[in-house]
């Protein structure tokens, strides 16, 4: 079997970039991603693909069938930007303010498109590739909304694939692990109603911030003491709002935060603890707590087959391969549909220099455009190998 490399898409590599400068320029926010849409979708008809559109809002799904064989596997590309303010320097910095490409989902993309070009010019294989380009990842809703649209059951899908950059990592490393690849993420909320007073006589009343306080202490306590030291799990208090003022002590609390977890299991344990110790410490001090919490991403769990397909597809193209790497602590909204069907979640390596080595979501990072042939000769080489002629 010959290997497909990146060197087989230098081709279209300024093709790539120019599609990649364009979606960077033009950023779109989930589920408004119409531009983003149509130019995908106009891209995928010129390659003679079938395409269906507005799947889950503004999903684009392109079939691309060759050969008799009755396999069918699904590639999987983000397409929406973030609100923030792009602070880079680039001659193709984002236009629209308050929005930009912080994640790289013009990369993954661009990678896509240039890789069911490829197939649909340059490579023969025996089966079906449904190439998904999935609304709205950033805010876990997405996929749902694609699933709910029913995507499964409008398209044959036997198992599917995903890819995201990484910043600060080699360019051109591949690295994934079967079993949990991305943790989950719940937030949660907790309302502390207690009775305010004044700050010269705190005997009177009793005071949220010394309760909140307590609380944010405790929970603390539940990674640390009562989960196990390597389980990886994450509780972060991200807000503390009181309705205190300069002589007055607050007669309520609001605490919000996030809780990552690699295990259903783990979240689980998690949840339960915080409702023990929040509602203790709210019975100590006889004062009212209500407690939210709600899982928005679910743990990204791959499948043992299908990571290794996925892995024997990555050493066909490079040499830095890693199969068993630490799970990420960030949460991928490709998890929902990885829990419908078997899957592997892999990551490819943006450089470790620049704006390409600067973390997901920073006002400065940008996807390295040298990673875009690597990328999408990934995905051509996974369809070559699960999907031999």
């Amino acid at each position: 079997m010959t290997d497909v490399t990146p060197d087989a898409f230098q081709y279209q590599k300024q093709k790539l970039i120019d599609i990649r400068h364009d979606l960077h320029r033009n950023p779109e926010l989930g589920f408004e991603e119409q531009r983003t849409a149509q130019k995908i979708a106009l891209e995928l008809k010129s390659y003679g693909l079938e395409v269906h559109e507005k799947i889950g809002g503004t999903g684009v799904v392109g079939i691309l069938k060759k050969g008799r064989g009755n396999q069918a596997i699904a590639l999987r590309a983000d397409m929406d930007a973030l609100p923030i303010q792009e602070t880079s320097s680039h001659e193709y910095c984002s236009t629209t303010k308050g929005r930009m490409h912080a994640c790289g989902h013009d990369g993954h993309t661009a990678m896509l498109l240039g890789a069911a070009q490829f197939l649909s010019e340059k490579q023969n294989f025996n089966g079906t590739v449904v190439f998904i380009f999935q609304p709205n990842e950033e805010n876990g809703l997405g996929a749902a909304a694609m699933v709910k649209d029913g995507i499964f059951e409008k398209f044959q899908i036997d198992e599917i694939y995903g890819l995201h950059n990484l910043p600060g990592a080699p360019l051109g490393e591949f690295s994934t692990r079967p079993g949990t690849i991305c943790s989950s993420e719940s937030l949660f909320e907790i309302a502390i109603n207690a009775r305010g007073g004044h700050s010269a006589m705190p005997q009177k009343g009793v005071d949220a911030i010394l309760v909140g306080s307590e609380i944010v202490q405790a929970l603390q306590s539940i990674v640390a003491r009562k989960m196990d030291p390597g389980c990886g799990a994450v509780v972060s208090i991200t807000e503390f709002i009181t309705d205190g003022r300069r002589n007055v002590l607050p007669g309520s609390a609001i605490l919000k935060g996030d809780v990552r977890a690699r295990t259903p299991d783990d979240r689980g344990q998690i949840k339960a603890h915080m409702q023990r110790l929040l509602f203790g410490i709210a019975q100590g001090h006889d004062v009212e707590a209500k407690f939210n919490f709600n899982t928005e991403f679910i743990e990204t769990i791959n499948t043992v087959e299908q990571t290794q397909i996925a892995l024997q597809a990555a050493r066909r193209i490079s040499d830095n391969v890693q199969g068993d790497r630490e799970p990420m602590s960030f949460s991928e909204d490709f998890a929902l549909f990885s829990q419908k069907k078997p899957g592997c979640f892999m990551l490819m390596g943006n450089g470790i220099e620049g704006t390409h080595g600067k973390p997901l979501h920073a006002s400065d990072y940008d996807f390295n455009d040298d990673a875009l042939t690597i990328g999408a000769a990934y995905w051509a080489q996974l369809v070559k190998t699960r999907l031999p002629e």
